[in-house]
């Protein structure tokens, strides 16, 4: 398993901040863009990260309706990966395969009331599922430990599939998740909102380091 932190603001001068804390400690993050739609929130945009030199790898979490219409400006912007909700569109394999073209890595990503049996035909068609396990749109929202059996479902039916979570998850979680078989936890506020972000960040990956 793997930890990404993930990049939630509304404000450029914080973001180029977190990015900066994260370059101390990890090569990987993800960018939450949402636009007060799709979830009830807003958050930076592409052209707030014009401009932002950074060795980091970006993926973008795009909680927006219409996705299809972000890919070229994250591309542009240095995203190596493009996650789109299944909810946010009719058209899922319209947006996958337009992010292919666009020479992306490809990640779905799920609210916690859809089912897994609502995207099986999508799944052999994107790179990463990520399961949403809170209500997206906030820093800090309440954690559905329901969705962590879906992760456990799906691991069950295909060991190799890259499988990621995101929302609400802590030191308590961090275990538990692991061992339903998810690889890439997104985490937010537990690492970016706590006092030292850099030892948060390592006493979280030394926990998933040192289990058996």
């Amino acid at each position: 398993m793997i930890i990404v932190p993930a990049l939630l603001t509304d404000n450029r001068e914080t973001l180029i901040e977190m990015i900066r804390i994260s370059e101390s400690f990890t090569d990987y993050v993800q960018i939450d863009i949402m636009d007060g739609v799709f979830v009830p929130s807003r958050s930076v945009t592409a052209s707030d990260l014009r401009g932002i030199e950074t060795s980091l790898k970006m993926e973008a979490h795009l909680m927006v309706n219409s996705p299809h219409t972000y890919i070229d400006e994250f591309k542009e912007v240095g995203a190596f990966k493009i996650i789109f909700h299944f909810e946010a569109t009719k058209e899922p394999e319209m947006v996958i395969e337009m992010i292919k073209e666009s020479g992306l890595e490809v990640g779905l990503a799920i609210n916690p009331e859809t089912q897994l049996q609502q995207v099986e035909d999508l799944l052999g068609k994107v790179d990463s599922l990520l399961f949403l396990s809170v209500n997206p749109g906030f820093y800090g929202a309440e954690y559905i430990p329901g969705v962590l059996e879906k992760a456990r479902v799906l691991r069950a039916a295909r060991p190799h599939y890259r499988i990621g979570m995101d929302g609400g998850i802590k030191e308590d979680r961090l275990l538990e998740i692991k061992g339903a078989g998810v690889d890439i936890a997104c985490v937010g506020s537990a690492i970016l909102k706590a006092e030292d972000p850099k030892v948060a960040f390592l006493r979280l990956k030394k926990m998933i380091n040192e289990d058996p």
